[in-house]
C-alpha cells in the first residue's frame, strides 16, 4: 500500500492493564458496545517513574483501531472500567487503506 493509498481517516486508541484478564475484559467491553473493530493486545514491559520511584512492570498494551467519532464515548467507557487509578489514554489519528476504513464502519457503531 503506498502512502497516497491510504486516506481513510480512523483513530487508535492504545492504554495499558496489568494482566491479560483486565485487557480480556475491557477489550470484551467495547467490543460488545460496537465502540472497536478490533482490539490488539500485546505485553510490554513499562518502565517509569510513579511517586517518585522508578519502576518496571510488565503490563499488556492494548490498541482499539476505531472511527473518529467514537473517541469521546471509548474514552469515557475506558475510564469507567479501567482497573489504573490514572491510566494511559492516548488517541492517535491513523491513516489507512479505504478497504480496511470500510470493514472498521462496519463492524462499528458511530457514536455522536
Amino acid at each position: 500500500m503506498n502512502l497516497i493509498d491510504a486516506t481513510a481517516e480512523l483513530s487508535a486508541v492504545t492504554t495499558t492493564v496489568a494482566s491479560a484478564e483486565d485487557a480480556r475484559r475491557l477489550a470484551q467491553a467495547v467490543l460488545e458496545q460496537r465502540l472497536a473493530a478490533c482490539v490488539q493486545v500485546e505485553a510490554v514491559v513499562s518502565h517509569y517513574r510513579w511517586d517518585g520511584a522508578l519502576q518496571e512492570e510488565g503490563e499488556h498494551r492494548m490498541v482499539f483501531k476505531i472511527l473518529p467519532a467514537a473517541v469521546s464515548a471509548l474514552l469515557g467507557l475506558l475510564r469507567t472500567l479501567h482497573p489504573y487509578d490514572l491510566p494511559e489514554l492516548v488517541v492517535q489519528p491513523l491513516r489507512a487503506s479505504q478497504e480496511y476504513a470500510d470493514w472498521v464502519r462496519k463492524e462499528t457503531v458511530a457514536q455522536a
